[in-house]
């Protein structure tokens, strides 16, 4: 076995399934294709935040399939008690930039996605990203024009403080003793 080979078993599972699904040469041809149309690969109207909203708006109508009891186009569907209602418009920000769903709804009002809660504004990831710019130095308005110029996204200094104000009462949390055992 070579090392090469010995390395994609070591892996991180999802690069693994992005290596089974999108060889080398498809992402070529996705590169080369979005070089010609001139599009970004984030920020607004890249194709990574449009690559985002797909694979969101697909998993929470699985979500919601689920929770209706039947498929989408289902023609047994008029049986059952609730049904679809449409959709809602709601942007939410991420690492790649803003991405905008349409979040689906069902008629009774009972259907909460687990893909994006209600009341979230930005996807997992971009805390991170401002924790660790926060935590490398740079300050709020540093930040701020980071995100602007590198994806896009124009989040509030209030926005940036509440997050870094994490890792500001984290710091400040005294250190608990340690028990010695018996």
């Amino acid at each position: 076995m070579t090392k090469r080979s010995e390395g994609k078993q070591d892996e991180p599972g999802a690069r693994r399934l992005r290596r089974e699904l999108f060889d080398e040469e498809m992402l070529d041809r996705l590169m080369a294709a979005s070089d010609e149309r001139g599009l970004a690969l984030t920020g607004e109207g890249g194709f990574l935040p449009e690559m985002i909203r797909a694979v969101l708006e697909r998993g929470m109508d699985a979500e919601l399939s689920d929770h209706l009891g039947y498929e989408r186009g289902d023609p047994d569907a008029r049986y059952y008690p609730n049904s679809r209602n449409g959709a809602s418009a709601k942007t939410v920000t991420s690492i790649a930039g803003d991405v905008e769903l349409a979040i689906p709804r069902d008629r009774d009002g009972t259907f909460t996605p687990r893909l994006v809660p209600k009341g979230a504004r930005r996807l997992g990831g971009l805390d991170d990203m401002i924790i660790s710019l926060y935590a490398s130095g740079m300050t709020i308005r540093d930040i701020q024009h980071h995100l602007v110029s590198t994806i896009g996204t124009d989040l509030s200094p209030e926005t940036i403080s509440k997050i870094t104000d994490e890792v500001t009462a984290w710091q400040s949390t005294p250190l608990e003793t340690a028990r010695s055992t018996p």
